[in-house]
């Protein structure tokens, strides 16, 4: 996929992968951030938590553009 995310200073490719992966029976997501988070008891558990850090972090980048102004 070719295009330019908000954060990006210019246009590249990037490639879609699974975010959720499964390491000795826990569950992990990786995030744009580099982060691996979990580990969670199930794939659902894995993929729910993935909505509620893209909201924190939302929130997090609200609050400090607030703060700018």
């Amino acid at each position: 996929m070719f295009g330019q995310r908000t954060a990006d200073s210019s246009p590249g490719t990037h490639y879609r992968s699974e975010r959720v992966s499964a390491v000795n029976g826990q569950y992990f997501f990786a995030t744009r951030e580099g982060t691996l988070e979990g580990p969670y008891f199930t794939r659902i558990d894995a993929e729910r938590e993935i909505g509620a850090y893209v909201r924190r972090v939302m929130q997090a980048r609200g609050s400090v553009e607030n703060r700018a102004l």
